[in-house]
């Protein structure tokens, strides 16, 4: 009778479970969304010194370039290089998945799939996401209110956009529901283990 060895069995290894789509808690999000305000002030401010800087000393030097020393002091001008600035910014990293802040506090930002953006989606959530400050700010314009009051509707409204999150079935921000976004929790990586040099 001959031996017969059956042949050896391959087992494949199942792929990994998808990561749920799972919204970060509300004090989380605004943990970070402070964070990133902090980081974006050095952001600003450095390339801001830098960018003006430039612009006056050329405006100096060169007689005939004085138009461009009076951009330092024009407010729409301003207003636009923190615009683009930002953009470029949150596109940047948004495509990436994560800004510094987001990677701190564990967001992840995808779109409803859980697919990573597209620069146009980026862009489109960078323009919506300016709803947390330009309503308070245009009521503040048309009013003429001072800076402490303003301030007050800036906080209040923010607090409100914020607290609307928990109306939307997968608890996401309004402007993450109209520009197809959505927050996720990224679960951290583990630690590498240190191999041990000896046994005991």
């Amino acid at each position: 009778m001959s031996d017969m060895t059956a042949p050896p069995t391959t087992t494949t290894a199942s792929p990994p479970a998808p990561t749920p789509l799972v919204a970060p808690t509300i004090t989380r999000r605004m943990a970070c969304w402070l964070y990133e305000g902090t980081l974006l002030f050095g952001v600003v401010f450095g390339t801001g010194l830098f960018f003006f800087g430039l612009l006056f000393a050329i405006g100096h030097l060169v007689p005939s370039l004085a138009p461009v020393r009076d951009m330092v002091n024009n407010r729409y001008a301003l207003q636009a290089y923190v615009f683009l600035l930002l953009a470029v910014y949150f596109t940047w990293f948004w495509v990436k998945g994560q800004t510094l802040a987001m990677k701190t506090w564990h967001i992840r930002v995808v779109d409803r799939q859980g697919l990573p953006l597209k620069r146009p989606r980026a862009l489109v959530r960078y323009i919506l996401s300016w709803l947390w400050f330009l309503p308070p700010l245009a009521v503040g314009g048309w009013y003429s209110l001072p800076g402490g009051e303003l301030a007050v509707i800036v906080i209040g409204w923010v607090a409100i956009w914020a607290i609307l999150s928990r109306f939307h079935p997968q608890r996401q921000y309004l402007h993450d529901a109209l520009a197809g976004t959505r927050l996720i929790h990224q679960q951290p990586a583990e630690p590498p283990k240190r191999r041990r040099l000896w046994h005991v």
